[in-house]
């Protein structure tokens, strides 16, 4: 790897990591004010729980070489073996993506997941599912020529140059588990459980918008046309995915938002990630602008099957990435239906769709269900309908104490639910203190 690759890649490496914070503040927004802090923690420590496993023996189980096409060897635990800037560079840009993928998972048992559970979750699917598939979906094998050491997935000739079944369909499915093992909120139906900070989603949404580049240009691993490539179609299709999806809000609901407008712009980056570099720029429009379409519809699946995706994690990333992944077999310049190419691209897009998705959603099934039998992984309802920041970490996000001026504090202004007066918040949901 030339020195422009190896900066090329660093680049995109730091791109990826600013994406896990952007996805907190995503979020954090998207919760209600009395779990905010829970909700960018359940991020956070994704942060460094998975850099431990990744330097221990992630990047050696998703990568060390080996035989097998569904897992790598232990011959790189620590990182042992490892020298070199194109290999060090490279492990480095791969934890990202261990990182964000189980980050993303926790969108969908807001409000309500006790952060000890949601930690020893992320240190078992990790290990048990993140890693081997990382090892289908990513590994070339050595030196990038495919063989029998390479992973079932690309060695197949699946396409999937960024992650939309390894990380998205992987995610959304575990995921959609999670929410059905913790099940409903309190109030679920009944309380409208609206955003507490819009401006705070769009500013999340605009930083993983921003970091996409690294995760989809970066994945070229080159500066080079395959990069610009990428570059190019990720803002095609994500900007495309926002008007699909407020179209569609203008005409279901007679009013565009902007939660709309973030979640379409997300709804785009998940479907391109798999299709990045194998469409042209008038196919990555019309993939994004029917994925922000797509995705706007299937946020509504929850409320007619029942389950509750807390911020709609089901419907952007198990939907957009089966539908980027399963598109490219009518848009791929290489073996496309529409570019001359048979059904068989399509058909093996949709395995992959399929056998990613089955893996993590029975393992995080049981995994879920393991935790909630053994130490709880569901809150109490109490300290649910009190607030999991305060219940979870002892702290909440905004401290409505008035200061004063010249250094002195005024006497707190009294506490209005004390008082018996509701809240806004309350207000908005429809709830007063009995």
């Amino acid at each position: 790897m030339r020195h422009a690759d190896t900066a090329w890649v660093l680049v995109s490496t730091a791109l990826v990591m600013l994406m896990t914070p952007g996805l907190a503040l995503f979020y954090g927004g998207m919760t209600r004010a009395k779990s905010v802090l829970n909700m960018m923690m359940m991020s956070f420590s994704t942060l460094a729980l998975v850099s431990v496993l990744w330097v221990l023996y992630g990047y050696s189980i998703a990568f060390g070489e080996s035989d097998s096409q569904l897992i790598g060897s232990l011959d790189n635990l620590g990182f042992h073996g490892l020298n070199g800037a194109s290999v060090l560079s490279f492990a480095a840009f791969q934890l990202m993506f261990a990182i964000i993928t189980p980050a993303l998972i926790s969108g969908a048992v807001a409000d309500r997941a006790k952060f000890l559970g949601w930690c020893v979750f992320v240190v078992a699917w990790t290990t048990l599912v993140y890693f081997p598939v990382a090892n289908w979906v990513f590994d070339f094998g050595v030196d990038g020529a495919l063989g029998d050491d390479a992973g079932w997935i690309v060695e197949w000739g699946v396409q999937d140059f960024a992650g939309g079944t390894a990380v998205h369909v992987n995610a959304g499915a575990a995921a959609l588990a999670l929410a059905l093992v913790l099940g409903r909120r309190i109030g679920w139906r009944r309380d409208p459980m609206r955003p507490h900070n819009l401006p705070l989603v769009l500013l999340g949404a605009g930083l993983l918008w921003f970091g996409w580049f690294g995760f989809n240009a970066g994945s070229a691993l080159a500066a080079d046309g395959l990069a610009a490539t990428a570059f190019v179609n990720t803002q095609a299709a994500t900007a495309a995915a926002v008007i699909g999806w407020l179209v569609v809000e203008q005409v279901r609901d007679g009013r565009p938002t902007t939660l709309g407008a973030a979640s379409g712009a997300v709804a785009g980056l998940v479907a391109i990630t798999p299709a990045c570099a194998f469409v042209s720029p008038l196919g990555a429009l019309l993939l994004g602008v029917l994925a922000g379409a797509i995705c706007a519809l299937a946020v509504g699946l929850k409320w007619r099957l029942g389950y509750d995706d807390s911020l709609d994690v089901v419907g952007v990333h198990l939907v957009g990435g089966a539908f980027g992944s399963i598109a490219l077999g009518f848009l791929s310049l290489d073996g496309g239906i529409l570019y001359g190419g048979s059904a068989v691209l399509l058909g093996k897009q949709a395995v992959a769709v399929l056998a990613v998705g089955t893996f993590s959603f029975v393992t995080a099934l049981v995994l879920a269900k393991l935790i909630d039998l053994t130490i709880g992984f569901r809150l109490d309802r109490e300290d649910e309908s009190a607030g999991i920041d305060l219940a979870e970490h002892a702290e909440s996000g905004y401290d409505l104490t008035i200061a004063g001026v010249g250094g002195r504090t005024q006497a707190a202004a009294p506490d209005p639910v004390a008082a018996g007066v509701p809240s806004e918040a309350q207000r908005d949901e429809g709830r007063v203190p009995a």
